[in-house]
């Protein structure tokens, strides 16, 4: 542990003046063929998995490009204590939960991202994501939810607007 072996040197990465300024975070992400499942546990939610690969901690890539561009700008690579400590890994994508389908049975949502059996319940965030795309998922949300807003009927219009060109190809 580089931690152990130079605890002041990395004490000071949590102080150093104007943290934000002085630090770049750098996101690594992947696909897996994975499915978690998550559960109350008795100090919150716990994950299960639920099919293929057990997620890792540590991917060597990461550290490897982290290690390359710490070099570049003089910096010094870290990552989360819960990665390097407990060994595990996190996300800021929790995706899935809310599957698009023709009826309740099939999914929770339909192709408008309408909550079956409710009125005007849309879900339109990451749990209407049913697979990890590998990359950010902040813009497929965009999407869906700008696709699904279009769908909502002006105030005493009755019917659903036309979509803009541009989102006519997602129907």
């Amino acid at each position: 542990f580089d931690f152990v072996a130079h605890p002041v040197q990395n004490l000071k990465v949590y102080f150093v003046d104007d943290w934000a300024r002085r630090t770049q975070i750098l996101l690594y992400m992947r696909t897996l063929n994975s499915t978690l499942r998550f559960k109350r546990g008795w100090f919150g939610m716990k994950t299960t998995l639920a099919q293929g690969e057990r997620p890792s901690a540590f991917v060597p890539e990461a550290k490897d490009l982290a290690e390359r561009y710490s070099k570049l700008v003089d910096g010094k690579p870290m990552v989360l204590v819960t990665e390097t400590v407990a060994g595990i890994p996190t996300t800021a994508h929790i995706l899935g939960g809310c599957t698009m389908g023709r009826d309740r049975e099939e999914g929770v949502i339909d192709r408008d991202n309408r909550l079956f059996g409710y009125e005007n319940i849309y879900v339109c965030d990451g749990s209407a994501i049913s697979a990890n795309p590998g990359v950010n998922p902040s813009l497929t949300i965009t999407a869906l939810s700008e696709r699904a807003m279009s769908k909502i009927p002006e105030a005493g219009a009755g019917e659903a607007r036309d979509l803009p060109e541009a989102a006519k190809v997602l129907t």
